[in-house]
């Protein structure tokens, strides 16, 4: 696969059009979600709750810790269960302006505005004006990333760093662009450590077989140097070397033991790590139990994917879930499912939009390109049609579709550009994460901007490479 290049040394001149649009962006994106986070973010709950007291502890200067009552005395306890980005981003917030839900509430919207301003900016190296625009415009406005920045999540500011990641390098054509890029990525590795996975990906940025790989070595080993300090702390305090936190055990565990349903579920100790004390002991322990729980069972493992995978992609409830349990009372049953239905529904219409990103349309006069391109419309027709039969929506095929196809070189098929194939690289180190570990919905909020991206690109000419 061979995106469509441009110079190394180039880097497109920003309009004071595309200026203009980008601050009109940001303003439609942070009101409504500064008023909702405002009006609906109170308590912190679920994963969320750590966020919040890790940020806390970081802005009174306790750094990413705990305190324990060892021997009838409060003691010191470092930590990194969770990774420390997100709580290191809201402590900055809180040592400046306070720890509250409102100034959480100022942080979340901030990012999701500066997420639907670099959603437009990666869009535009690859798509013309106009179509950039539309993938702004549905991240600005998309109902469920607005109801999310009153969540204390990590997944909004996820998302933001890796396309500003992409951005960097796709924009500033430089060995310095470039460095730049890895080094972003790196830090959002400390957010969500996946994001290391997109690392060999910006070696696309370069031109040449030998040059990507090269770029593809030098990226992840950039990123891992911006990771390194966080991981020599984890090597000092901590009872092991953790290189960022300390569930990806626990993570495999609840995706493969006995009682794996294909979601979260709770590990208690009697599943397989009772003599355990230390954080990375114990991460350790359940890494092998689940290791040995897919080599001893790999066909129940592999018949848990369609499950994990659903879990992830087919509905959109995680934010008004979290709501409800903060603030049960705000929530009527009634209210609360329809809101469930709604996020639902927009989600799963724009994962239906996003699987058409590779398709052609008008169709090439040559047989090869319009049989190509007309196969595609009619497979993402079916994968629709599929998706509403047997007893629950399975939308999930839709995003495989839209993670794969972009990569393959098909007659008739719209430019493969180097900021497309970015972007849906982040779609499918998720899909391949879930598929591994578990899924539940809030992990495809990090892939919205992707869908966004590709659901602009949807049904584009074959010949629409020329950016307006």
């Amino acid at each position: 696969m061979r995106p469509t290049p441009r110079s190394p040394a180039s880097t497109r001149i920003v309009t004071s059009n595309e200026s203009g649009f980008a601050a009109a962006l940001f303003t439609l994106a942070f009101l409504p979600r500064l008023a909702v986070a405002l009006a609906l973010g109170r308590e912190a709950v679920w994963d969320g709750h750590y966020y919040d007291f890790g940020a806390r502890r970081i802005a009174a200067g306790l750094g990413y810790s705990d305190d324990r009552w060892v021997a009838g005395q409060l003691v010191w306890h470092p930590w990194c269960h969770y990774p420390v980005g997100y709580s290191a981003f809201l402590a900055a917030f809180y040592r400046i302006l306070g720890a509250s839900p409102a100034v959480a509430a100022v942080a979340n919207a901030l990012v999701g505005a500066a997420l639907a301003v670099v959603t437009f900016a990666v869009a535009r190296e690859g798509l013309p004006l106009g179509r950039a625009r539309v993938a702004g415009l549905i991240v600005a406005l998309h109902p469920g990333l607005v109801l999310y920045s009153a969540l204390v999540m990590s997944e909004p500011l996820a998302a933001f760093l890796t396309f500003l990641s992409f951005w960097l390098g796709l924009h500033f054509r430089s060995r310095r662009g470039f460095a730049a890029s890895a080094a972003v990525l790196g830090i959002a590795a400390l957010v969500r450590p996946q994001a290391l996975l997109c690392a060999p990906f910006l070696g696309l940025l370069l031109e040449g077989r030998r040059n990507q790989l090269l770029g593809a070595l030098a990226a992840c080993a950039i990123a891992l140097v911006v990771v390194s300090p966080w991981t020599a702390r984890n090597c000092r305090v901590m009872d092991g070397c953790a290189l960022v936190s300390t569930n990806a055990g626990w993570n495999l565990a609840i995706g493969s033991f006995p009682r794996a349903t294909g979601r979260f579920e709770t590990l208690r100790s009697s599943d397989g790590c009772q003599d355990v004390t230390g954080q990375v002991q114990q991460d350790r322990c359940w890494l092998h139990v689940g290791l040995a729980e897919i080599r001893e069972r790999p066909l129940r493992w592999l018949s848990l994917i369609p499950k994990k995978l659903g879990f992830t992609f087919d509905h959109e409830s995680f934010a008004v879930e979290y709501l409800h349990e903060a603030r049960p009372e705000r929530w009527a049953e009634p209210l609360r499912s329809r809101a469930r239905e709604f996020t639902t529904f927009i989600h799963r219409l724009l994962l239906a939009a996003a699987a058409l990103g590779a398709v052609a349309f008008p169709l090439r006069r040559q047989r090869s390109g319009a049989s190509a391109q007309g196969a595609l419309l009619v497979a993402v027709g079916l994968l629709v049609g599929l998706a509403f039969v047997g007893d629950s929506p399975s939308f999930w095929p839709l995003a495989i579709f839209a993670a794969t196809v972009v990569w393959l070189e098909l007659p008739g098929s719209p430019p493969r550009t180097v900021a497309l194939c970015l972007a849906t690289s982040l779609l499918a180190t998720t899909i391949l994460v879930h598929a591994v570990f578990f899924g539940e919905d809030r992990y495809h909020v990090v892939v919205t901007p992707v869908l966004a991206l590709l659901a602009a690109a949807a049904l584009r000419g074959p010949e629409s490479h020329r950016l307006a």
